[in-house]
């Protein structure tokens, strides 16, 4: 179109000067022409512009709709891509704006830890004194001192008292943990079942506190003889995978190596026979943690042990062991992702929620009383494709007033921790589950549990809670959310402070303290 115009200009200019030349000129015409060929020149690169297909134009500019009312009915009318001439010359003038690139937005789906206070200053008196003591005097100065707490004034605090059994008690024992605790890691054993962490999934809880048992310097001793606990770092999930034949249902090697380290400890140094095992201690999330420790008697019977499967039933001990939560961890770089965010209650469409796979005794038996029963219940199996296309699992816990944590193969589910991550009430459906870290946690300020037997009262249970007491429930997961943290480096009062408490305050329980 451009070289036919110019080829137009051209032929008229030289018959202009043909003109000139031999004839009387006509001034009408010859302003006629030049005013037409005026126009030419500015409309037609003009239009040219506005539809050349080299350029790269803003899809929402091309796709945008107006909409008109018409004898009741909607009428769909495609706008034009530019609204004016004026604005297809703006858009010539500054192309940077059509190929600008869209802001990368900042990363919102990490959570925002909030710090805790620092550490409390001890008086160098205080710190003389507890050096002067042995391992076992230490203890019982503890004892005394976290029975004689004094009450403290929790208003402000980073510990919310409303999560806690007694926050009087806690804070004093864990400060003196902070003070006093020395824990020794035996260096003995060979990867990938020992000293090599298994960071990721279900059973990630055993890995995250093995990688920072390991690696810390404040409560590791590298003298055995000022320790007040043992660590036996061995991840019951890589012993699995070490160790166990797919599907030939016999654990005897797994049991059988565990009693044979425990045996090689025993006669190579002298700390396991001083007290019979009962100031070691293990962490083990797996479901078979509990039965790999039956072959060793002092092992079983008085060791201290951290156990994602603490089911009474299974030789778990209240007072001694210790429940540990079972967290699952996607990502490894980013532990915190997608925690928090759960939307206003007043928009929260759903009552209560689970979607999983089908193993054990309670999950069949949720599924046939509340499965497409009713609209407030979405009780699923796993969570059906088409559905999780327009709402994901995690999407789902945010947005349900209630979800449903149903024990699996055993009584444990790490459902429970997703609850208050993702900022829903956990309902938990498990008989004989010890609930994590129930030594010093108030599971029913944060929490809803349901005997299986009551699975086909469920609505009714849950509709029967007040509102007043479900947004302090629900507030209170809030809250509680921080000791439930797998921090890339730890930070007071997180999971990893909160376990190693769990078990120092199971040691102090076990110290007599002498009358005077």
């Amino acid at each position: 179109m451009t070289k036919q115009l110019k080829h137009v200009s051209i032929a008229v200019i030289k018959e202009l000067i043909r003109f000139l030349k031999w004839r009387k000129i006509d001034w009408r015409k010859l302003f006629l022409a030049g005013a037409v060929m005026s126009i030419a020149g500015i409309v037609l690169p003009t239009v040219l512009l506005a539809y050349r297909p080299n350029i790269r134009f803003d899809r929402s500019h091309i796709n945008k709709l107006s909409y008109q009312w018409l004898n009741g009915s909607i009428q769909h009318v495609p706008s034009a891509p530019f609204d004016s001439l004026s604005s297809s010359i703006k858009a010539k003038e500054s192309p940077a704006v059509l190929h600008r690139r869209p802001r990368r937005r900042q990363n919102t789906d990490m959570l925002k830890v909030v710090p805790p206070p620092p550490r409390k200053p001890v008086s160098a008196r205080l710190q003389r004194y507890l050096r002067s003591l042995s391992p076992h005097e230490a203890l019982v100065y503890a004892k005394r001192e976290v029975e004689h707490a004094p009450l403290v004034d929790n208003n402000g605090s980073y510990l919310y008292a409303p999560v806690f059994r007694n926050v009087s008690v806690f804070q004093r024992s864990y400060e003196l943990m902070e003070m006093i605790l020395k824990v020794y890691n035996y260096r003995d054993g060979k990867k990938p079942i020992f000293h090599q962490p298994h960071l990721n999934g279900i059973y990630a809880s055993e890995g995250w506190f093995m990688r920072f048992m390991e690696s810390n310097r404040e409560f590791v001793t590298k003298d055995p003889e000022k320790a007040h606990l043992f660590y036996l770092p061995y991840s019951s999930r890589q012993l699995e995978l070490a160790l166990y034949k797919k599907n030939s249902h016999n654990l005897r090697p797994l049991v059988i190596f565990l009693r044979d380290y425990v045996s090689m400890l025993a006669s190579k140094y002298p700390f396991w026979n001083r007290t019979r095992g009962s100031d070691h201690f293990l962490v083990a999330c797996h479901d078979w943690g509990p039965f790999a420790t039956t072959g060793h008697v002092e092992l079983r019977d008085n060791t201290i042990k951290a156990l994602c499967n603490a089911d009474l039933n299974e030789n778990f001990v209240v007072g001694r062991d210790v429940s540990l939560p079972e967290t699952t961890i996607r990502t490894v770089r980013k532990p915190l992702r997608y925690i928090g965010g759960g939307i206003r209650v007043s928009q929260r469409p759903i009552l209560a929620f689970f979607a999983g796979k089908m193993h054990g005794r309670v999950r069949p038996r949720l599924l046939k009383y509340w499965r497409n029963k009713d609209e407030d219940m979405k009780i699923y199996g796993s969570l059906p494709g088409r559905i999780a296309r327009n709402m994901s699992y995690i999407r789902h816990m945010k947005s349900s007033k209630y979800c449903i944590c149903p024990m699996g193969y055993e009584v444990n589910s790490p459902r429970i921790v997703e609850a208050i991550y993702y900022e829903c009430v956990p309902v938990i459906i498990a008989d004989n589950f010890v609930l994590p870290l129930s030594e010093v946690l108030e599971w029913s300020a944060f929490s809803v549990t349901v005997a299986e037997a009551d699975i086909p009262k469920l609505k009714e249970i849950l509709l029967a809670i007040p509102l007043k007491r479900y947004l302090k429930m629900l507030m209170n997961a809030k809250m509680v959310q921080r000791h439930f943290l797998w921090n890339p480096s730890p930070v007071r009062y997180d999971m990893f402070h909160m376990i190693l408490h769990s078990i120092w305050y199971s040691r102090l329980n076990q110290i007599q303290i002498p009358q005077s």
